[in-house]
């Protein structure tokens, strides 16, 4: 996809694009419904936390934007008494069986072998591990051994974009077919205390992983250009910390407000660069973040509540689960129908703090 700064050549043919062949997204077998998850919380921290909080917890998991969460437990009770060993190891073997099975899925409805993949990028912000997902999945899956790949992190529920971004500069390069995939076992950060943004996360957030499969061939949903915004300044927004060797998720409550900003930034400059404007998208795929910032982003845009009921739904039954939720929502919208020619908006935000915003366009020829 082009990048609408000025410096790349006119929009290519259709023909000599790169194309999103399909998207897969999957999770856990395991899931948790709010009133669980609240129990679950009082039942293990309770006694540490003040009156107040346990307000907040009664509140915020009895949101009705969401409903249910997926996690990658056997037992949710390991939550509670995991180590930082425990919990790395999880992080682990969890993201590589979600990240392999949504691989897996979106090779098949592609129609792709294995052998046939030049190039593999995979990000995620919830676990570090050397060598990274990618070398795992190269073994796994029984990819070529000169594929290349790339682990990408620190872009926090935004990453999937950029993800995107390197993966379709590889294919470019390399020719093929490459593989996007955006893994998150946002379960393994978990923490409680008498913080406002851990108590918010305990109630948003859930693990998932996606996939997308990228050629070169005229079918599918075209990457026609690409925008971002990075607002650095406003980094402690919205970003893990280190505490005691753990990771403690940290959000402002003015996340809202400069979210909508660059996010309708990015926006902006990815249509203008085609000559569209809102009202052109029949299809947006906005990054669930929370209903807060869903809302904010629609009303700065001025996309209309009933292009946003794929977003609600993922929101819903799966909550925020970081950098592959955007996947999801493009899932979404790709079962509900998408007609050829229709154009389509991808947007996903997070640390950075940043925005980014994907112009789709769905091929002509079938897919």
């Amino acid at each position: 996809m082009e990048k609408p700064d000025g410096r790349q050549a006119a929009q290519k043919n259709s023909g000599d694009g790169v194309h999103i062949a399909s998207v897969a997204a999957v999770v856990p077998p395991y899931s948790a419904d709010q009133q669980f998850a609240a129990d679950f919380m009082r039942r293990h921290f309770g006694q540490k936390l003040s009156a107040r909080s346990l307000g907040l917890v009664r509140t915020t998991f009895s949101h009705p934007s969401i409903r249910k969460r997926h996690f990658a437990v056997e037992d949710p009770e390991c939550l509670a008494k995991e180590s930082a060993d425990q919990r790395i190891a999880r992080f682990t073997e969890k993201s590589i069986e979600l990240a392999a099975q949504a691989v897996t899925q979106a090779l098949e409805q592609a129609g792709v072998a294995a052998s046939e993949v030049t190039g593999l990028v995979v990000n995620t912000c919830t676990g570090y591990i050397c060598p990274g997902i990618s070398t795992y999945l190269v073994e796994r899956l029984g990819l070529a051994r000169n594929i290349r790949v790339h682990d990408l992190v620190g872009s926090g529920c935004g990453g999937a974009l950029p993800n995107l971004e390197v993966a379709e500069a590889l294919l470019r390069a390399r020719g093929g077919v490459v593989v996007s995939v955006a893994v998150e076992i946002c379960s393994s950060t978990l923490q409680m205390d008498n913080d406002l943004s851990l108590i918010l996360s305990n109630a948003l957030f859930g693990d998932g992983a996606a996939a997308a499969v990228l050629w070169s061939k005229p079918q599918g949903l075209e990457l026609v250009a690409s925008a971002g915004r990075y607002v650095p300044e406003q980094r402690e927004a919205i970003r893990f910390v280190h505490k005691d060797g753990a990771l403690h998720n940290q959000l402002s409550l003015k996340l809202p407000e400069l979210v909508r900003k660059a996010a309708a930034e990015a926006v902006a400059e990815v249509l203008s660069s085609r000559g569209l404007k809102p009202e052109d998208i029949r299809h947006w795929a906005l990054h669930t973040g929370g209903e807060k910032i869903i809302n904010a982003v629609r009303d700065e845009i001025g996309i209309p509540e009933e292009r946003l009921r794929a977003t609600r739904r993922v929101l819903a039954e799966y909550g925020n689960m970081s950098s592959p939720t955007v996947w999801f929502v493009l899932k979404e919208l790709e079962n509900a129908g998408i007609a050829p020619g229709d154009w389509c908006l991808m947007i996903a935000y997070g640390a950075g703090l940043s925005a980014h915003a994907c112009l789709l366009r769905k091929s002509a020829l079938p897919g």
